[in-house]
């Protein structure tokens, strides 16, 4: 299975330009993520199961280059005990230059690279897919709904119909999320494919939302820090901008009081 997966990884979210056919882009759910609005924050349940789903389906094709292993101790991720995230660095293995070879990672380590095949890295692929397009040049449906990326990694992960055909000895399947309607990459999940600890719902919907929340989690670590820092910066600014409307008044009301003949 996995190597089904791996030789078709090169179209995998939508990098492969021999699995598109003419046509607009598909069509995306809009998912209400725990992350969504100024005020949304990660949920760690949800982290944690969608980083299960990585590791049990994605890592076989894709990697995560730009993530570090002790990340996922951080606040505001999928906040592992420190323990538990040495041991699952060890599960893995990376190059050591000092050494010459391959060895157990570390938490320091990033994720390893695997791109033996052309997968595509998806470190970053929630913020470089955008799943919801408004007006050219106005982006209102963006405004309202955000860019979309997890929102189109969910739909593309679900939207298979079932439906194969054969073009130029490779096998297409239709997806209705995928720009064209066909994808050279098969389903890679299905119900009950992963069992979770916390005995949350493992059906097909499920585990696409959990791991396309864990990688926007990937893709924006800082969110929620982010967030803060924004409402921090909107609140002063407001604050300022009061105290220098009644700043105005008192400065200019003497010279406004008067008649000028």
């Amino acid at each position: 299975m996995f190597r089904t997966l791996a030789l078709s990884a090169v179209a995998a979210l939508g990098f492969a330009s021999a699995a598109m056919a003419a046509g607009e882009g598909g069509h995306v759910e809009n998912v209400r993520f725990s992350f969504d609005g100024p005020f949304g924050s990660y949920d760690q349940n949800q982290l944690q199961r969608g980083l299960k789903v990585y590791t049990e389906v994605c890592a076989a094709c894709h990697g995560l280059r730009y993530v570090p292993f002790r990340t996922l101790a951080d606040e505001g991720g999928p906040q592992l005990p420190e323990d538990q995230v040495r041991a699952y660095a060890a599960n893995f293995e990376v190059f050591d230059p000092e050494i010459d070879d391959f060895r157990p990672a570390r938490p320091s380590d990033n994720f390893p690279v695997n791109d033996a095949v052309g997968a595509p890295d998806l470190s970053l692929m929630a913020k470089a897919r955008a799943g919801f397009h408004g007006p050219y040049g106005l982006g209102i449906n963006q405004f309202f709904k955000g860019i979309g990326g997890p929102e189109y990694i969910t739909s593309l992960l679900v939207g298979y119909t079932g439906e194969e055909k054969e073009e130029a000895g490779t096998i297409l399947y239709e997806n209705t999320a995928f720009p064209g309607g066909y994808i050279s990459m098969a389903p890679p999940l299905f119900d009950g494919m992963v069992e979770f600890d916390d005995g949350h719902e493992n059906d097909l919907h499920h585990l696409a939302e959990d791991v396309s929340a864990f990688l926007m989690w990937t893709a924006e670590p800082k969110m929620m820090a982010r967030k803060q820092a924004g409402f921090a910066g909107v609140l002063f600014l407001t604050l300022l901008s009061v105290l220098l409307y009644l700043t105005n008044k008192r400065l200019w009301a003497p010279v406004k009081g008067k008649k000028i003949d």
